[in-house]
């Protein structure tokens, strides 16, 4: 089945020859072709480029997009929507005064999440968290990462890396799964990190791979969580399993965790609210590229990612949307892309670059979605009519999705 989209406004993001990612200054240039026509093929995309060259083939669904514009639908590269129950208390708790680090202390925070995904069924787990990956497929996302990190058990933790399997089996979108072996540690191991990790490497990483659970591993590097140390432990292990390393680092302090990432080929490393001049260098002339999480610093109320000062110094940078329970509890992509050209001081074409060529690098499936080039997938947004691209983050609390196209096929209807 081809469909042929006609008079595009504008088609947006398009590559002749597919990149792995774009830095520095090439994030600021966002290719587009304006009066365009696009072909899909399937689940691909086989041709496109301006109206006067449109093929005439009959047996096709024309769509006429005239006054609306075309891009590839967003790449978020860091959620952790695997989750079960909320933590609408601690929010109240921010609003009284109360920090991320003081709740974590008081029992709240990750231990809370934990403590009650522990006492869910897998498939109650599935049931709530098939909304949330609904939620964000409508709102645009067309690849996703998900993570475990939740569980701090081993059983649990194998429960969050089953669901998502799970989800990669029955939904229409690539989905990207992640080991966070560490990311608190729980009461029953208090002050202890060396004894939780050995617990939960021995008994989880084998099962990952005899299962297919997961392609990636993280760690929360951070004072007060893992340590640089505790963070050489897992990646060793991991290594042995093939997975590769995505770290959360420098969220409140830096503390080397970018170095030992870019060490051991990190596929990205990600928060950065804090980088130093010694990690802008380690990330030079690396494969690891920086992840901004501006719905986490918006919602905490924390300083935000220095764009500026990444890509200036001739960096790439993706965005992602952290969808989590306690710091970061929404995967709106729209919403990323927006937040980081007001409080980050990103250009519309630096962010739509992040949210999706850069995104599908730091998932490592460049190849196949995160522009317009012959041969992706056809993963698309469709846009209500709108005067340019840059009214997508302009109005930032607009939706301006009329449809979202996963592997050819409307999700919209």
């Amino acid at each position: 089945m081809k469909t042929l989209f006609i008079n595009i406004k504008e088609l947006v993001q398009i590559r002749e020859a597919s990149v792995s990612f774009v830095a520095g200054k090439a994030m600021k240039l966002l290719p587009t072709i304006k009066n365009a026509y696009l072909l899909i093929d399937a689940d691909r995309i086989f041709a496109f480029g301006p109206m006067h060259e449109c093929p005439k083939e009959s047996m096709l669904e024309v769509i006429d997009a005239k006054g609306k514009m075309i891009l590839p639908a967003w790449c978020d590269s860091h959620t952790h929507i695997v989750y079960a129950g909320s933590r609408e208390e601690e929010f109240k708790d921010r609003i009284n005064g109360l920090s991320y680090e003081e709740i974590a202390a008081n029992g709240g925070g990750i231990l809370n999440s934990a403590k009650t995904l522990q006492t869910t069924s897998e498939n109650d787990l599935y049931e709530q968290s098939k909304v949330r990956l609904e939620e964000v497929m409508a709102l645009g996302t067309g690849a996703i990462e998900i993570k475990s990190g939740y569980g701090l058990s081993p059983e649990s933790e194998l429960k969050m890396l089953r669901v998502i399997k799970r989800f990669k089996k029955e939904y229409p979108i690539p989905i990207k799964a992640t080991f966070l072996a560490a990311h608190a540690l729980p009461k029953n191991f208090a002050g202890d990190t060396t004894a939780f990790l050995n617990d939960m490497l021995t008994k989880v990483l084998p099962v990952i791979k005899k299962e297919n659970l997961a392609t990636a591993i993280d760690v929360f590097c951070e004072k007060g969580y893992f340590s640089i140390a505790d963070t050489k432990q897992v990646l060793k292990a991991a290594k042995d399993y093939g997975l590769i390393p995505k770290l959360h680092v420098n969220q409140f302090n830096a503390i080397g965790g970018v170095s030992l990432a870019v060490k051991y080929n990190a596929r990205s490393v990600d928060h950065l609210e804090h980088i130093t001049e010694d990690d802008i260098e380690a990330l030079k002339n690396s494969k690891t590229i920086p992840v901004a999480l501006p719905g986490c610093s918006y919602f905490l109320g924390i300083p935000f990612t220095p764009a500026r000062k990444i890509i200036n110094a001739g960096l790439p940078l993706a965005l992602a949307s952290d969808y989590n329970p306690g710091s970061a509890p929404s995967g709106n992509m729209n919403f990323i892309v927006s937040a980081a050209c007001i409080k980050m001081k990103m250009t519309p074409e630096e962010a739509i670059n992040a949210a999706t060529i850069n995104g599908a690098y730091a998932m490592d499936i460049q190849d196949e979605v995160g522009s317009i080039t012959k041969g992706k997938k056809a993963n698309l947004i469709l846009t209500k009519p709108i005067s340019s691209y840059v009214e997508l983050p302009y109005a930032f609390g607009s939706n301006f999705i009329e449809q979202v196209f996963l592997n050819g096929k409307s999700i919209s209807n």
